[in-house]
């Protein structure tokens, strides 16, 4: 599960990646736009593909690269599978994309190992399902809601005449660093080697973990859709730096998840109130924090296990191998625990070499939330929230250049297996699906382990897809087909 299907002349490639080609990389990949709060979310399909790569041509210049400063806007684009059909590119090209986004997020074996099943099923999705086709995602990002509007209007005013239809229209809402169950996020992003920024060795990830082009925590380069040469007469691609013979439609691309999250945010904190007083496990606060293995100011319970500690609230540089081993401080389900296990797997917890492990499994988050948040203390009661019949949750966005080895092992593998790290019937206790055999959290203690049964369902899938955020070449590469009536891939 942890190796690259890559071809043998691949594997045996050598030399050594220059730098980062930031120009052609799309911004979202450097940076989560964090100075611009204001978000909206278009999900379209080609009605008409040559009106549509002809919008592609208008709009590629003007798509955010992550060699630009961030102002006052940023825009982004990716494209599924069936959107590049939809855009002409060939068979050929096609089939150099790995099997799993050519088929999709949502057929039924993928379903049922990220754990899509019940409330979650895709058939209940409201898009992405297989009746509900999306091709182009296209994000905006703005400083502020006025300036958001503007940018909408003057990219997305008129799709039917670019040969698109709306399938959602997804808005967002800008909590700073909480999430809508109240706990600070975003603490624990792993770091891009090249773009500059400081990180410790657990955080620093190769490029190619991310972008496509590039030597990965393998030392290898990802698999990536070529383009043979001639296919490419005005040379707009790059040449592959292992196969000169043909141009790399991949490089400086990534594949980006989005799965729409609904929230039960006063589902779970009545049931930690409920469940922290008929279980003797102290407040509903602490209950909470054993689920989610950080307390609401982002204090990790490897460090602070009895309260919450806010002076700890951005602390990433623990472990939990070394300090944690039994799970009697953060229980080993923990939902932060799962998702970044850090030093704590076998074959070698507590050593470098478990970490490495963990370092080829890391996904880049990009999501915001939606919908209006909830009080979660009404009126200073102490008591906790009640719906508000309202809908909220969290627009999950994440990039990896490998989506089998990153995302859906560490949704599969790591977040709805009920097996992790040697548990037996204990799915992750915060997004999981519920179903017979998955709804326990066991909490280690002295003389004796707690178990938290029937958990309820917090969060559901709603909608979602895996898409492909190509370099800007690639983009105009698209854009060209309409021009020169090449077909791309040879």
């Amino acid at each position: 599960m942890t190796q690259d299907p890559a071809a043998p002349k691949r594997a045996a490639a050598s030399g050594t990646d220059g730098g980062l080609e930031n120009a052609d990389i799309q911004g979202l990949v450097a940076a989560g736009y964090g100075r611009l709060p204001a978000a909206r979310y278009l999900l379209l399909r080609v009605q008409n593909p040559v009106a549509a790569r002809l919008w592609l041509g208008e709009i590629a210049d003007r798509l955010t690269n992550a060699a630009a400063p961030v102002t006052h806007t940023g825009l982004n684009l990716a494209v599924t599978f069936a959107g590049l059909e939809r855009l002409g590119l060939s068979a050929h090209t096609l089939g150099g994309f790995p099997p799993e986004f050519a088929e999709g997020m949502v057929t039924p074996h993928r379903s049922r190992m990220l754990g899509d099943t019940g409330a979650s099923d895709p058939a209940r999705w409201r898009w992405g399902s297989l009746t509900s086709r999306v091709d182009i995602l296209l994000m905006l990002f703005a400083s502020d809601e006025p300036t958001l509007a503007d940018l909408e209007e003057a990219t997305a005013t008129d799709l039917a005449a670019a040969g698109l239809a709306s399938v959602a229209r997804l808005d967002t809402v800008d909590l700073g660093d909480r999430e809508h169950f109240g706990f600070r996020d975003g603490i624990a992003q792993p770091v891009i080697e090249g773009f500059g920024r400081a990180a410790t060795w657990r955080d620093s990830i190769k490029a190619g973990e991310f972008v496509l082009g590039y030597r990965n925590e393998y030392g290898r380069y990802a698999p990536r859709p070529a383009v043979a040469a001639g296919a490419d007469p005005s040379g707009i691609l790059p040449e592959d730096v292992e196969d000169s013979t043909v141009r790399d439609f991949g490089r400086n691309g990534t594949y980006l998840v989005f799965r729409q999250l609904s929230q039960d945010v006063a589902g779970f904190w009545q049931f930690a109130e409920r469940e922290a007083l008929a279980s003797g496990q102290g407040s509903a606060e602490k209950l909470a924090a054993k689920i989610v293995g950080r307390w609401p100011s982002g204090a990790p319970l490897v460090r602070a296990p009895g309260s919450d500690d806010p002076s700890l609230g951005k602390l990433n540089d623990f472990d939990y191998g070394n300090e944690d081993p039994s799970g009697e401080r953060c229980p080993v389900g923990a939902h932060v625990r799962r998702t970044n296990p850090r030093d704590s797997l076998d074959p070698s917890p507590g050593t470098d070499k478990s970490v490495t492990l963990v370092k080829r499994h890391r996904i880049l988050r990009r999501g915001r939330e939606y919908g209006a948040p909830l009080e979660l203390n009404p009126t200073g009661s102490g008591r906790p929230p009640v719906d508000d019949g309202r809908e909220r949750g969290l627009h999950f966005i994440c990039l990896n250049a490998n989506l089998r080895r990153q995302f859906e092992f560490v949704h599969g593998t790591w977040v709805a297996s009920r097996k992790f790290a040697g548990l037996y019937d204990d799915a992750d206790p915060l997004i999981a699906s519920r179903g017979p055999g998955n709804d326990a959290l066991t909490i280690p203690d002295q003389p004796f382990r707690h178990r938290i049964l029937h958990l309820p369902q917090f969060v559901t899938v709603v909608g979602g897809a895996y898409f492909f955020m190509p370099g800007l070449r690639a983009v105009r590469f698209l854009a060209s087909i309409s021009r020169s009536g090449a077909q791309p891939g040879g």
